[in-house]
């Protein structure tokens, strides 16, 4: 909404499965092999191709980096809760588990909105599809999925490469936009690198 192009977002966010790499062998003790190293080079390599003519209608150098700085920071936190749950938490209830992380975000997350919106809502049909998918498939599933995958940081970080492809191909099919032959050369190279890393 303030300008910054999802391909120049989704460039930086792709470097949270290098970066849980580096984290798991240097913090974990986690062996990275050489194939893993490539698949996830591979991985990057590839959705730098699905979003380069995303990110070549970006905006001005001063405003992107200022726009930059809370996806640095997203990168960043989620890299180090996936290290730090492989580490001291690798296996718990998952109930439980979704609930020690939801409150504490619920607050945080209450309280900001109170400061900055106006806390009104307009229920609309597309409010209400929306809510249910965040909700129940994201908050529940999505998270639920990941905290049993992140048994192997290395293996579920790689699995962040395929949003992007994943997200051009949703992009086309429902509000149709193009699918360039470079986007189609990444998405493959993308899945090729995460088949690599979790060989």
């Amino acid at each position: 909404g303030h300008g910054l192009p999802a391909g120049v977002a989704a460039i930086v966010v792709g470097l949270q499965p290098l970066l849980t790499a580096l984290g798991a062998g240097w913090l974990l003790r986690e062996k990275v092999r050489a194939t893993q190293w490539a698949g996830l080079a591979a991985g990057f390599a590839g959705v730098a191709l699905v979003v380069a003519h995303k990110v070549a209608a970006g905006a001005g150098l001063t405003t992107l980096w200022t726009l930059l700085f809370p996806v640095a920071v997203a990168l960043l936190a989620i890299t180090a809760g996936t290290l730090y749950q492989k580490r001291y938490c690798p296996s718990f209830d998952l109930r439980t588990g979704s609930l020690i992380q939801f409150i504490p975000s619920l607050v945080l997350t209450g309280l900001a909105a109170a400061a900055t919106e106006t806390m009104h809502i307009e229920w609309t049909g597309s409010f209400v599809f929306a809510l249910a998918w965040l909700g129940p498939v994201v908050s529940l599933g999505a998270v639920t999925l990941l905290n049993v995958l992140i048994r192997s940081a290395v293996n579920v970080a790689s699995l962040f490469y395929l949003v992007p492809p994943c997200t051009a191909l949703v992009a086309w099919a429902l509000f149709g936009e193009t699918l360039t032959g470079l986007a189609l050369a990444g998405m493959g190279l993308t899945v090729f690198g995460v088949w690599l890393a979790r060989k």
